[in-house]
């Protein structure tokens, strides 16, 4: 078995071609937010990881093995709902009343500008219906957002910005 114990978010720092030529390994939204977990990549390799407890594996991020070897992270297709607004008489606003309410439960959600995509799960299912919203079963990758606190700021890692910079907010008064 092969020992993975590093992982570079979206493969930073690594050229194209080396991407291009790494094997991949094909892991779904329960298996890419454990810190240990065993696997097999596309050459049939063994993989042991064991990343830092609180790491999530997000799709697009390269493992690194003991060799040096690379393996770069594919999201898996899973079951999913995949949430819309009502074609007749939903409105865009929908979707951001059923994220509050996801919220609320602490609902790992993939939020997209037109749909949002949670794990499959009745009772909430028949919750958003109830809200007038399109509930429909799928199967897709599932990229959920990381929270405000996780690493990097959000869930979906190398936009290749900094969040950490300083805004400056005028008052229109003194202190």
């Amino acid at each position: 078995m092969l020992t993975v114990s590093k992982l570079l978010p979206q493969g930073q720092g690594l050229a194209p071609a080396l991407l291009r030529r790494a094997a991949t390994v094909a892991l779904d939204w329960d298996v890419r937010q454990k810190s240990r977990f065993a696997a097999t990549d596309s050459q049939g390799r063994a993989l042991g990881v064991f990343l830092p407890r609180g790491t999530v594996v997000r799709g697009g991020d390269v493992l690194v093995a003991e060799d040096g070897s690379l393996v770069r992270v594919i999201a898996a297709p899973q079951a999913v709902l995949l949430i819309t607004p009502c074609a007749r008489h939903g409105t865009p606003f929908d979707l951001t009343r059923a994220a509050y309410h996801l919220g609320n439960r602490h609902v790992p959600i993939e939020l997209q500008p037109e749909r949002l995509l949670i794990e499959p799960d009745h009772v909430l299912a028949d919750m958003l219906r109830a809200l007038h919203l399109t509930v429909v079963e799928a199967r897709s990758a599932f990229e959920p957002e990381g929270g405000a606190y996780a690493q990097g700021g959000h869930g979906h890692g190398g936009h290749g910005h900094d969040h950490a910079h300083q805004h400056e907010h005028p008052h229109g008064h003194t202190h």
